[in-house]
């Protein structure tokens, strides 16, 4: 008796196993062909970005590039000649030159229009105004971020970037060897070029996916905390965590604002949610952006910064270093009137999941190990362009005519475990919550319910 039962037990393993492998690569097979054009979108305009300080270096060499003098003139100087060419405008910010042949930058708003002026600082000319939202790297960095639509496009990027990681889960689990031995590396580490076309077009998918899935995860979890959903949950809850700034950063009473640093300026993730404190003594006159200068210089901090210009009577300059190296990130408050120093922030007062993040964003945008950072950067991208065509390639070739060809629905019973894997995934990422739902409904009630869908579907 004993001998006519292990057989039947072992087939009971080996369909479950074959139908819990049915049910992973559905998901991975819906998860990929809705998800695969953003990931491309995405891979491309980041791959634009990646190269940010060449292709705005070659673009705009005429606005930027200057000839070293012996004599310069004051940052007061500059924005004057800026605001004679340009009377109806308002002073938004002023970026020192950070080398010798770099022009400075002064930032201004004009008939509700942000533009930037350079001015060549030896000789106090202008060499040139650019309208920011229509600088190139701007408009792809606006694409990549929200597909230039605003916060709609900013929760299809999340949604996207979330429903990647479903991918790359469901992705690691149908590619990972199930046989033994040393033929577990061909079609998993290595192609089997010469097995057969069937054989070569799904390694030419699931090998390069393999060595891609580390790179695209780190994009993902790093891309996220800039996100509009859930980057600013995840930026309160570790914030009201106590994972924020700490008191240190303060010079004096704390701040009597509600205002965050990420509404007045461009500054690192870890002072996004910092409070702008205000400037009391609003009986004396405001400071000149040159005593500002002077101020930076004092603390220690490096060329590459932005000013801030106060715009209101309380307000105070925001200095702002986002530099290409997560260690030199500096965000400091100064009172307009006073110059005290009212908050100063920087690399080494982060919290440890601060410096982490930190690191993450500065590499992910290629810039913490320079030219390598970029060329590293730039192999994945490609390599996520290549696993998305290869996968499109692959579902074109064994799609039968008028179908889908999506891998039939199992049981619900079968599919308990990767739905408890969803759902969880759902939970810590609403937007895919929220898309589960949407497709569960679908097809739960509507897909049953209509034969052609159903053969369409495969359920």
């Amino acid at each position: 008796m004993e001998a006519q039962k292990e057989p039947s037990v072992s087939k009971q393993k080996q369909q479950k196993r074959r139908s819990l492998y049915q049910s992973v690569w559905r998901w991975h097979f819906y998860a990929g062909l809705i998800i695969m054009p953003f990931l491309i979108i995405l891979a491309i305009t980041g791959g634009v970005y990646l190269f940010k300080p060449q292709i705005e270096a070659a673009l705009y060499k005429d606005y930027y590039e200057v000839t070293p003098q012996t004599t310069v003139t004051t940052p007061s100087e500059q924005i004057n000649t800026v605001e004679a060419v340009n009377p109806n405008a308002a002073v938004t910010s002023y970026r020192p030159s950070d080398s010798p042949d770099r022009s400075a930058e002064v930032g201004i708003t004009e008939d509700g229009k942000a533009y930037t002026v350079y001015v060549d600082p030896y000789e106090n000319v202008i060499l040139g105004k650019l309208e920011d939202s229509f600088k190139l790297v701007n408009v792809f960095e606006k694409i990549h971020g929200e597909l230039l639509m605003g916060t709609f496009g900013d929760r299809i990027v999340e949604w996207a970037a979330c429903w990647a990681l479903i991918l790359i889960i469901t992705g690691v689990y149908l590619g990972w060897p199930k046989m033994k031995g040393k033929s577990k590396i061909f079609g998993v580490l290595i192609p089997r070029l010469n097995k057969g076309k069937k054989l070569r077009a799904r390694d030419l998918h699931v090998v390069p996916a393999f060595w891609i899935s580390l790179g695209l995860l780190f994009l993902i979890l790093t891309g996220l905390p800039w996100s509009g959903l859930w980057g600013n949950n995840f930026q309160t809850l570790t914030t009201n965590a106590g994972v924020g700034y700490p008191p240190s950063v303060w010079v004096g009473d704390a701040p009597a604002s509600d205002v965050k640093t990420k509404e007045i300026a461009d500054v690192p993730w870890s002072a996004e949610n910092l409070p702008v404190p205000i400037s009391t003594n609003q009986q004396y006159t405001q400071l000149s952006v040159d005593d500002v200068v002077s101020i930076a210089e004092a603390e220690g901090v490096k060329p590459g910064y932005n000013i801030m210009i106060p715009q209101t009577q309380d307000g105070v300059f925001t200095l702002s270093a986002f530099p290409p190296k997560a260690r030199d990130e500096v965000t400091m408050h100064i009172d307009q009137y006073t110059g005290a120093v009212l908050a100063d922030y920087r690399y080494d007062n982060y919290h440890t999941l601060g410096k982490i993040i930190a690191y993450g964003i500065t590499i992910h945008k290629g810039t913490e190990f320079g030219i390598w950072n970029q060329i590293i950067g730039l192999l994945v991208l490609i390599g996520i362009i290549g696993i998305a065509v290869s996968g499109f390639i692959l579902w074109l070739s064994r799609k039968p005519e008028g179908k889908l060809g999506s891998p039939k629905a199992p049981s619900d019973k079968v599919m308990k475990g990767v739905i408890v894997l969803i759902i969880i995934l759902g939970i810590i990422f609403p937007l895919v919550g929220i898309s589960i739902i949407v497709v569960w409904l679908f097809d739960r009630f509507v897909i049953p319910r209509v034969p052609a869908l159903k053969r369409f579907f495969n359920a």
